[in-house]
């Protein structure tokens, strides 16, 4: 293995690790928390691997205190959790409060903060209250304002201790999966049409709670706000796949980057591609792809840092000939894995480290030189647990390796790195049967054991932030021990 250099890093590096609430909480029905859409899509049966769901998962809620005995072993800086909105929230809305809910996210913050860890909070990390998706869900224009309501609960009640907040996570993840193929809560399938208006409310709802934040709280508080935004890095498969990498990357990182970060609207050639195809295919309903409103605040400049979670990254071919009217032919472009990119655990994670460095220094050059923190990347495993998780020490050392290159070579502001995740925990469609923690916990038993991987052994990662901080002219050799 070769070192790495923690010199490339920044004294004040955020070193952390993220979770979020439907994935390691539980208590799904305890003290007044009500349902949230994957509560619903879970239990419908047939939707996620084995049936599972997060009804118990990590029981992070009634086992708190050994989830920060894992974090405070790890030595972590900072630690990235989400709030349950019906948990604090249980039809959504601030007419009526679950004082439980609000007294579990106290505790967390404030026994965080003792033990010398800064929280940042994601507010709405995929599971959006039933009551909300009964009225619309993401889909209801009137779900915008009830999210600013919500978020400026937060913002009162948490922000004098919590200073990073993320609005919404991997809004494109939601719309994609959750409103155009159907495979995310809440199991919508409307092609080409639901994506378009769910990705648009979420923005909309992003920017009054920023607004409302910059106004009301900012002054008092001095935190900063942004959204998290998902993005694979894209190459083209062949030269002539040149203009399909570019309509790959604007319906992906661009469709939310562009109107925060940019231009206060989508890209324009991703509006015109739309509109051009509704036309070729006799739709006559109007634009699929809304407007903002002059009339509402404006999501340009409603982000205080970038957040991106990164994975994999794609080859993209031109699918220009597809004549669906969908999503995949609006883009008209797909993304294939590179085959001398090895794959770890869930058959889409490629490893190519190389393109978290190559997306920072994208970002970069093309949106923003506000700081930027990576809130989510890491490898995953399926099949026998392996707790001498070899291939994801590697992983790690050649990931920070880059990082590290885009801050020293690139001239990257990179702030802070957020392994996915602290706790093996409930992925999703694929239920328990992917795990990316640094702890492996052991679903088979009631205790629910945390057991930390060789790759994140708690000596690794305090010589890596600690050193960082102290500035010390040292080459880690990272997961060697």
């Amino acid at each position: 293995m070769s070192a790495v250099d923690i010199t490339a890093f920044p004294k004040d590096f955020a070193w952390g690790a993220a979770t979020a609430a439907y994935q390691i909480e539980g208590g799904w029905n305890m003290d007044g928390r009500g349902p949230s859409i994957w509560d619903t899509f879970c239990h419908e049966g047939g939707r996620v691997f084995g049936d599972h769901t997060g009804d118990v998962a990590c029981n992070s809620y009634q086992l708190w205190e050994e989830d920060l005995k894992c974090i405070q072993q790890l030595d972590l800086s900072h630690y990235r959790l989400s709030v349950s909105w019906s948990r604090i929230l249980p039809d959504g809305t601030t007419n009526h409060i679950n004082p439980k809910g609000v007294e579990y996210y106290n505790k967390v913050i404030d026994s965080l903060i003792a033990s010398g860890v800064t929280p940042m909070i994601t507010l709405w990390h995929m599971d959006l209250p039933q009551a909300l998706q009964d009225c619309g869900g993401w889909c209801s224009a009137e779900i915008a304002d009830t999210f600013e309501s919500y978020a400026s609960f937060c913002f009162k009640t948490f922000g004098d201790r919590v200073k990073l907040w993320i609005t919404l996570n991997e809004p494109y993840v939601c719309a994609m999966l959750g409103y155009e193929d159907g495979i995310f809560a809440p199991g919508i399938k409307d092609p080409g049409l639901s994506v378009y208006v769910a990705g648009h409310n979420m923005l909309r709802a992003h920017a009054k709670a920023w607004h409302a934040y910059n106004t009301h709280f900012r002054p008092s508080q001095g935190g900063q706000v942004s959204l998290a935004l998902n993005s694979d890095w894209a190459e083209p498969l062949t030269a002539k796949d040149a203009a399909a990498t570019e309509r790959y990357k604007e319906f992906t990182l661009d469709w939310f980057a562009c109107p925060v970060f940019c231009t206060g609207d989508y890209p324009e050639s991703m509006r015109s591609r739309i509109e051009n195809r509704s036309l070729e295919l006799g739709y006559k309903q109007g634009s699929r792809l809304p407007h903002f409103s002059k009339d509402e605040p404006s999501p340009l400049g409603t982000a205080d840092f970038f957040a991106v979670n990164y994975y994999t990254s794609r080859k993209v071919k031109d699918l220009s000939e597809n004549t669906e009217l969908s999503f995949v032919g609006d883009q008209g472009a797909e993304g294939v894995i590179d085959p001398s990119w090895p794959i770890c655990g869930v058959h889409w994670l490629a490893v190519y480290p190389e393109g978290l460095r190559k997306l920072l220094k994208y970002i970069k050059d093309t949106y923003t030189s506000v700081p930027i923190y990576i809130t989510e990347n890491g490898f995953s495993q399926m099949g026998p647990v392996q707790i001498e998780d070899v291939d994801r020490s590697q992983f790690y050392e050649d990931t920070l390796q880059q990082v590290g290159k885009a801050i020293s070579q690139d001239g990257v502001n990179v702030k802070g790195y957020f392994a996915w995740s602290l706790l093996d925990n409930f992925e999703w469609n694929d239920g328990f049967n992917v795990r990316f923690g640094l702890f492996h916990v052991d679903f088979s038993s009631s205790e629910l054991k945390r057991t930390l991987y060789r790759s994140v052994h708690q000596r690794t990662w305090r010589a890596t932030w600690q050193t960082s901080h102290t500035g010390k002219a040292v080459h880690l050799k990272l997961c060697s021990l």
